[in-house]
Formats: structure tokens, sequence, C-alpha cells
């Protein structure tokens, strides 16, 4: 069970930048999440997709 719980929250903070472009109904909401999923466990990947999600459109 605990290491469920580990999981999910790692893939929650995984995902943070596809889920803060949903919350804020951004525009390329489905591009952040492609490049969040696929180049997402690269830092700079990650990091990008943060910056998109936080811009305004």
């Amino acid at each position: 069970m605990s290491l469920f719980l580990v999981a999910f929250i790692a893939l929650c903070f995984y995902l943070i930048p596809t889920i803060i472009a949903f919350i804020r109904n951004k525009r390329n909401k489905v591009a952040i999440f492609a490049l969040n999923f696929f180049l997402g466990w690269s830092l700079v990947g990650w990091v990008v997709s943060l910056v998109w999600a936080l811009t305004h459109d």
C-alpha cells in the first residue's frame, strides 16, 4: 500500500505542469501534456513544460 502511495505522489509531482495547464484552461494544454509526458523525465523538458503552463496565452 505504501508503494502505491509513493508512486501516486511521484506521478502527481511529475504531472504538475499538465495539472496546472488544465486548471488554468490553457489553449495548448494537450501540447503541454505531450511535452510533459514524453520529455518530462529530463529536467529540461519538465521545466519547459512548467514555464509554458505558467505563462499567459
